[in-house]
């Protein structure tokens, strides 16, 4: 869509920065509130009254145009480099109204870069509640900027916020807040004679950042680098100087044009919640009880929507076999695609039911309040409460976990954030949890209110968390930096869930994960189902001529086909394939079935589900198509006779994939984010030494 004005929105973390993104443009990027959800631009399209097109540019959440971390520092870039093509023609400043003083000083700071300015006084219904008034006509007039009332998340003041932007300025006529000059003033002036630049403000704030600056040559930040010394120039000197006078123009702006109620003594709703929500022995309970009943119902909810998912499939896979003609295209459709669709489409109302909980636990404020909680805990293995957040979401997936991390300002803390966050239970280990545990965990409830299966799900959630802990105080002591982590969070007011988000959040996490895994099963699906169809040299046709012979002539029919099928996928490329690794993988109870799983799955987790799919659907009868499930049940070990998914093989399965690397993704989101391979392939190696090392201990110790 070709747009006629780019827009920047700007504001402080928990403005409703990203609700009024989405309110404007429609895309319904991800909302979230805590800090840290906008890690990076986002762009969309608004329809203006006066029929132009804006494009809208979602920036991420900021306290100031000084970077303290690598997602902060991308505001500055963009607004203050001309060439950038994301800079803009305008400028959507968002104040909380309830919490003017903090956002203003963003504000006042992005004004004096004299870029056209329009203030959204965001959430204008929870300072209404709270008795505060805001002269919004003297407000506007005081900073010679157009000021508009909001409530992003009630959708009021939208049209008039639009209309603002139709009819905006074409150059900046606000007011100057501070006199930038007096704080550096001969530095300031040599910059802009040396840059020929017009603008103070802009001139101080290369002086302070321009070794980060990639608008800038080398010789420019060099330059700038000889100025600062020849003036003597003191970076956090004159960023304190530049604050306070901020602040007094400030509390001279509110004084005249903001009252509030006389409420000392008072304490908020939030405050009184939080007393118990985040008390430091209750709030851990409460936390863990929240995590115990999500895993719970993630088993009983979803119980019937599986069955029918299941039905649906072997339904279909029935029907196929009847109605299309034998033969090769039909066996790579029923028993290779469809049967690997149907290992991992049938956990799509788990995933759904997941992905509401974390939702609503973001929503609401409640994910903050985890994250303040766990800062103390967290410093003492080498991370910080921000580390959290990564954390928690690596429930959801790591890859934007890992991107989230830009939020963490320590180097250190973020690198050992980026290594031990793929231990967290992702959801692509959900279907590989809950097939496995289906399979060995008996489905009854204990002390009447507990599922056992549930139980064993919320063990390996936590078991998790806890191992992600532990090798992050390893890496405390492995990684060197003499750079000291801080945590500085604000805390939102508690707030009801947006329910269409929550429903909005489960149908796009959903379909990501239906799209990416399908896509991604099928090409397995595929391959694999080639692999166990045909072998190498004249291997197939050696096994038809064996059972041609006399003595097989008695032989039950469906005993003798089920014998070929076994012998032949044995004897395939797939079987070659598992019986080399096998001697491998042997010490972990694993057979070359599972084997093969474990390889293919090294594209993503959940491909485990599709490949015994399809593995077990080559092996089966089409006349008598089962469920994975099922078919994993009826396994058995050809030389002992026994089950092949004993309690101790599948939760030494459990413990390889609760450790081993196996996502291509998260490899490479790793090499993004720390710009080498060094780190991917350390984090690869140790976690597959673990995996190793656990699924051996557990195998052997529950045998």
């Amino acid at each position: 869509m070709k747009a006629d004005i780019r827009v920047a929105l700007v504001g402080n973390p928990n403005t409703g920065k990203s609700t009024l993104f989405n309110v404007l443009t429609g895309l319904n990027q991800k909302i979230g509130n805590f800090p840290g959800v906008t890690v990076d631009k986002k762009v969309g399209y608004s329809k203006l009254p006066d029929g132009r097109v804006a494009e809208i540019v979602d920036l991420p959440g900021t306290y100031s145009l000084y970077p303290k971390s690598q997602d902060e520092s991308i505001v500055f870039s963009v607004l203050a480099d001309r060439a950038n093509p994301l800079s803009p023609d305008l400028v959507i400043v968002i104040l909380d109204a309830s919490n003017l003083k903090r956002n203003l000083l963003l504000y006042s700071q992005v004004a004096d870069l004299k870029i056209p300015v329009i203030i959204a006084l965001n959430m204008m219904d929870l300072a209404k509640k709270a008795g505060t008034i805001i002269d919004v006509a003297l407000f506007s007039k005081t900073l010679g900027v157009p000021v508009v009332p909001i409530s992003a998340r009630k959708i009021e003041g939208i049209e008039q916020l639009k209309t603002a932007v139709s009819y905006a300025n074409k150059i900046a006529l606000q007011e100057d807040s501070i006199d930038v000059r007096s704080i550096a003033p001969q530095l300031i002036e040599s910059i802009s004679n040396e840059l020929n630049l017009d603008n103070p403000y802009f001139a101080l704030q290369l002086a302070h950042q321009h070794e980060t600056l990639k608008f800038l040559s080398v010789e420019q930040s060099d330059r700038i680098e000889e100025l600062e010394k020849e003036h003597s120039f003191h970076s956090q000197k004159a960023q304190g100087t530049e604050t306070i006078a901020r602040y007094n123009f400030i509390n001279d702006l509110l004084y005249d044009t903001v009252k509030k109620p006389d409420t000392a003594g008072d304490e908020t709703t939030s405050n009184k919640i939080d007393k118990v929500l985040t008390h430091k022995v209750f709030g851990f309970i409460l936390f863990f009880a929240i995590l115990m009943f999500m895993f719970q119902a993630i088993f009983s909810w979803a119980a019937y929507p599986m069955e029918l998912i299941a039905d649906a499939f072997v339904w279909v896979q029935n029907t196929l076999h009847h109605i299309l003609p034998s033969g090769p295209l039909t066996s790579l459709l029923v028993d290779g695609i469809i049967a690997g669709l149907s290992g991992v489409m049938v956990f799509i109302p788990q995933i759904a039911i997941l992905f509401a909980f974390i939702s609503i636990l973001e929503d609401t404020g409640y994910m903050s309040r985890v994250t303040f909680m766990m800062d103390k805990l967290m410093r003492k293995v080498g991370l910080n409460g921000k580390s959290v957040v990564p954390l928690i979401g690596g429930f959801a997936c790591a890859v934007p976990s890992i991107m989230s991390t830009r939020t963490i300002e320590n180097w250190k803390d973020r690198m050992i954030t980026i290594m031990v966050t793929p231990l967290v239970t992702c959801s692509a280990r959900l279907p590989v949890y809950t097939l496995l545990i289906a399979l060995v965990v008996p489905n009854r409830n204990v002390w009447w209110l507990f599922n056992l299966q549930g139980l064993a799900l919320t063990g390996m959630y936590v078991f998790s968390l806890v191992s992600a802990v532990v090798v992050a105080w390893v890496f405390k002591f492995i990684l060197k930096s003499r750079e000291r982590g801080y945590f500085i969070m604000e805390l939102p007011v508690y707030r009801m869930p947006r329910w269409n988000n929550v429903a909005y959040s489960m149908y796009e996490r959903c379909k990501s994960f239906v799209l990416n895994a399908g896509s991604v099963i099928i090409a397995v699906s595929i391959v694999l189902w080639v692999m166990a169809s045909y072998g190498p040299g004249n291997r197939f046709e050696r096994i038809d001529q064996k059972y041609q012979q006399p003595r097989y002539k008695t032989v039950n029919a469906d005993q003798l086909q089920k014998d070929i099928a076994s012998e032949k996928l044995e004897s395939s490329y797939a079987g070659v394939l598992g019986h080399v690794i096998e001697p491998v993988i042997r010490p972990l109870g694993f057979d070359w079935k599972i084997g093969i799983a474990l390889i293919t799955s090294f594209a993503a987790r959940e491909v485990f589900v599709g490949t015994m799919a399809t593995i077990y659907s080559v092996n089966g009868n089409a006349d008598n198509i089962q469920s994975v499930q099922q078919k994993m049940h009826q396994a058995k070990n050809t030389q002992t006779g026994q089950p092949v998914f004993t309690f101790a093989v599948a939760f030494s399965l459990m413990m390889f994939y609760a450790f081993a690397m196996q996502c291509a993704s998260t490899v490479a989101v790793v090499y993004r984010e720390t710009k080498s391979w060094r780190w991917p392939a350390i984090q690869f190696a140790y976690m597959t030494v673990l995996a190793y090392v656990a699924s051996f201990v557990a195998y052997h110790l529950l045998r």
